[in-house]
């Protein structure tokens, strides 16, 4: 049985599939990506240049479907969720004068993974990039 009236369960679904603006999905596409270059700092890496494949996924994206478009989104806010709490703990180790590199490298791995596969939603061939600085 649900807590809600039947009107309040559609008016929610209809909510949560509404479609999300593109220029809000590249910017946190962005972001991403500059979060990631931190962590990649951290871990004695390069920072990514945010060019070429990388940067044109979001405009790829809008000619995918709308399964894609949507497993994008939640891919997105899947990494947010994974580097927003390992960055605080990054900065947190380096804070305190430790070396952080070992976990860093192994945020940046779960990021890189994670990017991959919300890559080849467009069915693109990413694979230049999905290969790039994967340590």
């Amino acid at each position: 049985m649900s807590a809600f009236y039947p009107d309040q369960a559609r008016a929610m679904r209809r909510t949560a599939a509404a479609p999300k603006p593109h220029a809000q999905f590249a910017q946190n596409w962005q972001r991403l990506h500059d979060q990631a270059g931190e962590v990649a700092e951290l871990a004695g890496l390069s920072r990514e240049k945010f060019e070429g494949e990388i940067a044109a996924f979001p405009g790829h994206l809008c000619d995918a479907g709308e399964a894609a478009q949507e497993l994008a989104w939640q891919g997105i806010e899947d990494i947010d969720a994974m580097l927003q709490p390992g960055l605080t703990a990054l900065r947190t180790i380096t804070a305190r004068g430790q070396d952080a590199s070992v976990p860093a490298l192994a945020l940046w791995r779960e990021f890189h993974c994670a990017r991959g596969a919300i890559l080849r939603l467009t069915g693109a061939d990413h694979s230049a990039a999905i290969g790039r600085n994967a340590a």
